[in-house]
């Protein structure tokens, strides 16, 4: 009876505890409360539970722990693991963080383009002289709120004869591209003001107080758009202005990617520099406005001929329209202003502007032209505006100037990115000059504000040559007084780099003081 009772509590099969088996449970047994019978734990398995025997257990392993294959685990293990589901704090915290960082970089790819750009641009397109006296400098930001209404110009004078558009030209696309051809034997005639000897006409007549062409008067209404330095070169003669261009100058070029935020290679032999990118476009321009016409001997003729060729010399097809613009009772405006071709069209005739967008590599502007001007010509057109934002307004305002109906503008790209001689026009596209400059956010009455206030300030001046300078580094122009004879033929207008100087010859003093100095050096050998 004894052995039973003390037998009672043993598991209902032989159980060693070196044996490597589970413990029997019954999860269905009811047993006493906690504390009963002399403080013995009870729980669901058929045994007493004594904390003191459960103490007694060590595990004997003589094996060494197994080592990892790639270091040791607790470096990636130090961070506490997020639960599976991510939490919404956790998730605001992340949100945060990558605000943080596109801000950074916005902020650092805005100053690095700022930086680029002002490099880009440092150099000014005229040299300034130690002589040229500066009388004012004019902030963009003083030409944005200027505003001022013209009526509706007067014909004085028309030239020149125009030849009628080719119709095919609107069809051409990218798979059925045309090469660009060659105008060797058309003179192209880039004349100033006062050359013109239709002007000087006018002005012996007393038609007008100022004198101005297109490309000159374009480049002043849209200067707030330009980042390039150009200049413009003022004459007051009598009660008279003439807003002249030097020879050579910028004026005659059409700058490309202006506007952009990379800028351009500095070095002139590259042939993606901004300087012979410029000569190309120029040459781009010129040949396309004469290729899309029809070269079939019809014409039409103006009152007077072409005021610059010469007798039997072929010319360009352009008409020359001298109007005249009232700014107030006793100020006239006389611009030169061009149309380049005509267009019947339902017995109706319209006047034609024709200018050219180059293409020069794809990877720079970002835009294939051959890939996107079927499917996404807004595309096309809106990197054109971003990157020639200054050219596009002035073409704009010289067609507005003229009074033509529509400018036609063609996508001319390379036959390869590295050949910068042989070109393909890939399509051609017309659009109103109105509707265009409202697209573009330009206004003729802000354009015309401009001339206004930079007329006023001319007019207040003595008589002789000024200068009026775009700053190559701030948005702002400059008006400098300068010599008589300043910008003529034998005018240095950039200094040559040093290698290149001659040096002056010394004095006669300094001869002979170099010669005593060289015999006391000898002496001293």
């Amino acid at each position: 009876m004894g052995l039973f009772l003390e037998l009672q509590n043993v598991p209902y099969a032989p159980f060693s505890k070196a044996e490597k088996v589970g413990r029997a449970a019954d999860w269905t047994r009811s047993f006493p409360a906690r504390g009963m019978r002399g403080g013995a734990e009870y729980s669901v398995f058929d045994f007493a539970y004594d904390e003191a025997d459960e103490e007694s257990f060590r595990l004997v392993d003589g094996k060494p722990p197994p080592r990892p294959r790639f270091g040791p685990r607790w470096r990636f293990q130090q961070q506490k693991q997020l639960p599976q589901r991510k939490d919404e704090e956790v998730e605001a915290r992340k949100r945060e963080a990558e605000k943080e960082r596109q801000r950074r970089d916005r902020f650092y790819n805005q100053n690095r383009n700022v930086q680029r750009r002002e490099a880009a641009v440092f150099r000014s397109s005229v040299d300034i002289q130690p002589e040229w006296t500066m009388l004012d400098q004019i902030p963009f930001t003083s030409f944005s709120k200027l505003s001022f209404s013209v009526g509706e110009p007067e014909d004085l004078v028309m030239c020149g004869a125009l030849e009628y558009y080719d119709k095919t030209y609107d069809r051409v696309t990218p798979k059925s591209e045309r090469r660009l051809e060659r105008f060797k034997n058309r003179n192209f005639f880039k004349v100033t003001t006062t050359d013109d000897p239709v002007v000087r006409r006018l002005a012996s007549e007393d038609k007008a107080t100022v004198f101005v062409t297109d490309s000159i008067l374009s480049t002043l209404m849209c200067a707030p758009r330009s980042v390039y330095s150009w200049d413009i070169v003022v004459q007051r003669v009598g009660n008279k202005l003439f807003f002249d261009k030097r020879d050579g100058s910028q004026l005659d070029l059409l700058s490309v990617n202006e506007t952009a935020q990379e800028p351009l290679p500095e070095a002139k032999e590259d042939i993606n520099s901004a300087y012979s990118l410029s000569v190309e476009a120029a040459y781009v321009n010129q040949n396309f406005s004469q290729q899309v016409l029809l070269r079939d001997g019809n014409k039409i003729d103006f009152p007077e001929p072409n005021p610059f060729a010469s007798e039997g010399e072929e010319v360009a097809s352009v008409a020359y329209k001298y109007r005249r613009w009232k700014l107030d009772d006793e100020i006239f405006l006389v611009c030169r202003c061009e149309v380049h071709s005509v267009l019947d069209a339902k017995g109706q005739t319209s006047f034609l502007t024709l200018n050219a967008l180059n293409e020069f590599d794809p990877k720079l502007s970002g835009v294939d032209w051959r890939q996107k001007l079927e499917t996404q010509r807004g595309a096309v057109l809106a990197t054109e505006l971003k990157n020639n934002a200054n050219k596009l307004a002035k073409w704009t305002a010289q067609a507005l100037l003229s009074s033509a109906d529509v400018m036609k503008l063609g996508y001319v790209s390379r036959v390869h990115p590295r050949d910068h001689f042989n070109h393909v026009i890939l399509s051609v596209q017309g659009y109103k000059p109105k509707e265009f400059a409202a697209q573009i956010n330009l206004s003729f009455n802000n354009m015309w504000g401009i001339v206004k206030s930079v007329v006023d300030v001319c007019l207040k001046l003595a008589e002789g040559k000024y200068v009026l300078v775009k700053d190559p580094s701030k948005p702002q122009v400059r008006l400098y007084e300068v010599p008589v004879d300043a910008f003529e033929n034998d005018y240095v207008e950039e200094p040559l780099p040093e290698e290149e100087q001659v040096p002056p010859p010394p004095p006669e003093d300094e001869n002979v003081a170099k010669s005593n100095e060289e015999k006391q050096g000898d002496a001293d050998v």
